[in-house]
């Protein structure tokens, strides 16, 4: 992919090679327009060697844009040689065939459209304002403006997807601009908006509140009414905006969605949270049938469609948006990111899915909706022995993925927030920052703000999951008394299941409680129940491991870790979970390898003292005395008068994995 000379935007010079793909396509050196070849497939091509981020095949291509002609490859290399006359110059070779594949080099040249795309991927949030300003200023209408090819659905297609990318991208800037500059200035910018995107409410509830903090209540009224009208004729419900306008006329302070106002006090956030208790919203779009022989709705990629809305659903730790609404919109063709607009959510889902003989290919993209960033994307190819079993396993993984994803995006941000301003969500998400980095000081931290979240909000099961948790870890780590630790951890799992039963992290929650009480049969029931209701939950798959594994149920255990590995490769418990699988395998007789995966337990940054106990333990069971002493000096650097005490009395060993481990602790000394 290429990259601008500049190293900003903010003031671009006329030099160089310079292409234009924000509005009519044109090429420029030095300044100077550059004639171009009337073929629109060439232009096309063009467009889409620039954007590509690897080399196409030469078939790829063919497929791209020719509709089986008499010589598509030969069309193909005529294409390639008008891109040359255009863009090479003597000693400097843009178009690169290499065998099969082709690219251009643009890496010294400007190129509009990847300089919106790389801000998008930094993050047009944290973007300077004359950054933003310049980046705006790149769009010269949609993208390739006036370039359709008739007969070549697949470049339609692809047309189409990246003009509704860029016009997200140009939307998403607006608003970052609208809310930075004082009213009068931002009012250019909302007006823009409320072009590209006529249904975003929020961009009505912004205008209406700049006219009435202007003085301009005619044109407030006009603009209500009209919007109002607009709405309606649509089917959609235009009662915030009534209610923004509302606020503005009689002076009251306004809380924009997911925004708190420097001014806000504590009390009002509380109110403000009481009354509306918020959570991750995202909406799942139609997948898109690419495959060669399209099929009628209701296949496999409406099917896929509705399973991950039902699964992300069952989570119950975000609102999703019922497929009807998502259904409606696509058949009057909105696009996802303006979809994600209309539908005020915070993140979108879309995807394709092309069946080939055998061969399934799906591809997803994770839109976070206000800034137009893809957060997470994955193709997913499958051999379809059988249907329902390998959409099933898609489903897992994109749903694991997707919630993966999403709560790291909301940690991240609710870190960056003065504690003070955040409502139960944030709280809840500030707590999980904190909890997963496994430290004494942080669990106490993690508990406060689970107790402010489910103050904030008493319905909000996962925080008391949360909390629950923190109660678990003092009672696990020997960080408090175990004995009012593990009664705290009970009580929390037992409110988070009474607020939402149908929660799988309550019963997540109630499974580690139980454990911790001694009664393991119970807490596999209730661990499989949180499966049941949600077979993605990776933690309760990684917690059955932990469970089994020490109960003498090696075999089952090692199935439940890998299950939970391959829902969340990147957990903040995937030294646990690794762990897990390490003490299953040592139940098992299965020395060398217990101790090759107690190791990568051990080698995880947030791996705590009873890893590397583990550790020490398998390898010393390996026979692998010096790494195994190793782990040991690692164990009493950290807690100096550990023993194996210490390990049993965390744990909850069976009779023969008590031995077990009592002996791979005598082989290194620690008794």
């Amino acid at each position: 992919m290429g990259t601008g000379v500049e190293s900003s935007v903010e003031s671009p010079v006329a030099r160089g090679l310079r292409v234009q793909m924000l509005g009519p396509f044109a090429v420029s050196r030095d300044g100077r327009g550059l004639p171009l070849p009337a073929s629109r497939k060439v232009r096309g091509l063009f467009a889409y060697l620039a954007l590509a981020s690897r080399p196409a095949g030469r078939g790829q291509l063919c497929e791209l844009l020719w509709d089986v002609p008499n010589d598509p490859r030969s069309e193909l290399r005529w294409c390639l040689s008008k891109i040359r006359s255009v863009i090479d110059a003597p000693g400097s070779q843009r178009v690169i065939a290499h065998e099969d594949a082709v690219r251009l080099d643009l890496q010294d040249c400007f190129v509009d459209a990847i300089e919106i795309e790389r801000a998008t991927r930094e993050g047009i949030e944290a973007l300077p304002l004359e950054r933003k300003r310049a980046l705006v200023a790149l769009f010269n209408g949609d993208f390739l403006e006036g370039l359709d090819i008739d007969r070549c659905p697949a470049f339609g297609g692809w047309l189409t997807a990246q003009r509704r990318r860029f016009r997200g991208c140009h939307v998403a800037l607006l608003e970052q601009l609208a809310q930075s500059l004082p009213g009068a200035e931002a009012l250019g910018y909302l007006e823009k908006w409320q072009q590209l995107a006529p249904f975003d409410r929020r961009v009505h509830e912004m205008l209406l509140t700049t006219l009435a903090r202007s003085g301009r209540i005619r044109e407030g009224e006009e603009h209500l009414s009209a919007t109002i009208a607009m709405f309606e004729a649509e089917g959609l419900d235009s009662s915030s905006i009534r209610e923004a306008w509302r606020r503005d006329r009689v002076g009251e302070s306004r809380v924009l969605p997911h925004v708190v106002t420097d001014a806000a006090s504590a009390e009002s956030v509380v109110e403000a949270t009481t009354a509306a208790p918020r959570r991750a919203s995202i909406a799942v779009m139609p997948f898109l049938e690419s495959s060669a022989e399209p099929q009628a709705r209701g296949g496999i990629a409406d099917a896929l469609a509705y399973d991950v809305t039902t699964r992300l659903a069952k989570l119950r730790s975000m609102f999703v948006i019922a497929q009807g609404s998502t259904f409606a919109l696509h058949e009057r063709r909105v696009g996802p990111e303006e979809a994600g607009r209309m539908l005020n959510v915070d993140y979108v889902l879309s995807g394709t899915a092309r069946l080939q003989g055998a061969r399934l290919t799906i591809t997803v993209e994770l839109i976070e909706t206000r800034t137009a960033r893809i957060v997470w994307s994955e193709i997913l190819n499958r051999k379809i022995d059988d249907a329902f079993l390998v959409l099933e396993e898609i489903g897992n993984k994109i749903v694991a993925s997707i919630a993966a994803e999403i709560e790291t995006l909301e940690r991240n941000r609710a870190i960056l927030r003065p504690p003070s301003s955040l409502d139960a969500w944030e709280a809840h998400h500030r707590g999980l920052w904190h909890m997963y980095r496994f430290t004494k000081s942080d669990n106490e931290q993690a508990r406060h703000f689970f107790e402010t979240a489910v103050r904030l909000d008493p319905t909000f099961a996962r925080a008391y999951a949360g909390l629950s948790f923190t109660h678990f870890q003092n009672a696990f780590q020997g960080w408090a008394r175990r004995s009012t630790e593990v009664d705290r951890a009970y009580e929390a799992a037992g409110q988070s299941l009474m607020v939402d039963e149908r929660d799988p992290a309550a019963h997540w929650a109630m499974g580690r409680a139980l454990w911790l009480r001694g009664s393991a049969d119970q807490a596999v029931l209730e661990l499989e129940n949180a499966i049941d209701l949600s077979p993605n939950f990776a933690q309760a798959h990684y917690m059955l491991a932990f469970v089994q594994s020490q109960i003498g149920d090696a075999g089952a255990a090692i199935s439940s870790s890998d299950c939970s590995r391959s829902l969340s490769p990147f957990d903040p418990l995937l030294f646990a979970m690794l762990g897990a699988r390490a003490m299953a395998l040592a139940r098992l007789g299965r020395y060398d390898e217990a101790a090759a995966w107690s190791v990568k337990a051990a080698s995880r940054p947030n791996a705590h003292v009873h890893i590397f106990a583990i550790a020490a333990y398998c390898c010393a069971l390996a026979g692998s005395l010096d790494q195994a002493r190793g782990y040991a000096a690692a164990v009493r650097k950290s807690v100096p008068h550990y023993g194996v005490t210490d390990f049993l009395s965390a744990f909850r060993f069976d009779a023969d994995g008590e031995v077990l481990f009592r002996k791979g602790a005598r082989c290194v000394g620690m008794q």
